[in-house]
C-alpha cells in the first residue's frame, strides 16, 4: 500500500531507485502548529499556487533555517538549545537555529510572537506598523531575528514551545526539509492577521473539519500536515495538547515500486490513515 507517485515524480522516483539520481539533501525547517481553544482550532495558511514547494496546499507557519538563527545574540528564555538537541536529537547549534526559525517564521507568517520583555511575560500586542515594518524587515532578511529581538528589548520564550513531531521530505522531491514540528498556544492578546507574502489565504479551523475538507476535496494538504490535524482532533483544549506526553520519531515517506507502480510509503510513526 502506499500514495501513487504518477508522472514526473513517478519517473523522478524510478530513477532514485535505481540509483541513477542522486536526491537533494533536505534543509533543516521548523514549523508550528498554533492553537487557540474555545473550540480548540488550529492556524493554517493556504499557500499561493505559484509557490515551488506545496503549491496551494495549506500549511502550518514555518520555513528554513535562517544561518542567523543559529547566533548566540539571540535573547533567550525557556529551556536551552542543549535541552532542544536532547529533545530532537540534534546539535546545539541546529537546535537553537530551529527554535528561533520557528519562532521568527511564526512571526513573519500569523503576525504572532512568542517573545517578551522578560523570561515569564509575553507581548499582548503585535499589530501597529511599526511591528509591520519589522516583520517584513524579517522576511526580506535586513533584519536579523537576534537585532528584532535586542531593538525590542524582548527575550525568546521556548518554554511556550512544545516539541510535536519529526518529518523529512521524501527523496523524489526537488527540495526538500528536515522539519521539526512544535506546537504553541496563541498568546494572551495578540491574534493573527493574514500577512499575505506565501499565503493566498489564512484560517483557523477546527482539525477535524480541516480533514473533512481534505476527504471531500476541497482542501489539498501534505502528509505530515494530514498527520498531524488527526492528532490534534484528539485533543479538547489547548492545555490537552501541551500536556501530552510526546516522544519524537523521525518519519520519512520512502518511494517503492510495487507491481509495476511507483508508490510512497509512510512509515508506521506518520500514518495518515490511508
Amino acid at each position: 500500500m502506499g500514495f501513487p507517485l504518477p508522472g514526473e515524480v513517478g519517473e523522478r522516483a524510478r530513477e532514485i531507485l535505481a540509483g541513477r539520481l542522486a536526491p537533494v539533501p533536505a534543509r533543516d525547517a521548523a514549523t508550528v502548529v498554533l492553537l487557540r481553544d474555545d473550540p480548540l482550532e488550529v492556524y493554517l495558511l493556504r499557500r499561493k499556487a505559484t509557490m515551488a514547494f506545496a503549491a496551494g496546499a495549506y500549511v502550518f507557519p514555518g520555513g528554513s533555517v535562517d544561518p542567523r538563527d543559529s547566533d548566540h545574540a539571540v535573547a533567550w528564555a525557556g529551556p536551552s538549545p542543549a535541552e532542544w538537541g536532547e529533545v530532537f536529537r540534534a546539535d546545539e547549534s541546529t537546535a537553537r537555529g530551529l527554535v528561533c526559525a520557528a519562532v521568527r517564521e511564526t512571526f513573519e507568517e500569523s503576525g504572532v510572537l512568542l517573545a517578551g520583555p522578560s523570561p515569564d511575560t509575553v507581548v499582548t500586542d503585535t499589530t501597529g506598523a511599526d511591528w509591520e515594518d519589522d516583520r517584513l524587515a524579517l522576511i526580506a532578511r535586513t533584519l536579523s531575528f537576534a537585532e528584532f529581538l535586542d531593538r525590542r528589548g524582548l527575550v525568546l520564550r521556548s518554554d511556550l514551545l512544545k516539541a510535536w513531531a519529526h518529518w523529512i521530505t521524501p527523496v523524489v522531491e526537488p527540495r526538500r526539509f528536515d522539519t521539526r514540528f512544535f506546537v504553541a498556544a496563541l498568546p494572551p492578546g495578540q491574534r493573527t492577521r493574514d500577512v499575505g507574502g506565501e499565503a493566498a489565504g489564512v484560517a483557523w479551523m477546527r482539525p477535524r473539519d480541516a480533514l473533512a475538507a481534505v476527504e471531500a476535496g476541497t482542501a489539498r494538504m501534505l502528509p505530515p500536515t494530514v498527520q498531524t490535524l488527526a492528532e490534534m482532533a484528539a485533543f479538547e483544549s489547548v492545555a490537552g495538547v501541551l500536556a501530552c506526553p510526546r516522544s519524537i520519531t523521525t518519519v520519512m515517506p520512502e518511494p517503492a515500486e510495487v507491481d509495476g507502480r511507483i508508490v510512497l510509503r509512510i512509515p508506521d510513526g506518520g500514518r495518515t490513515g490511508e
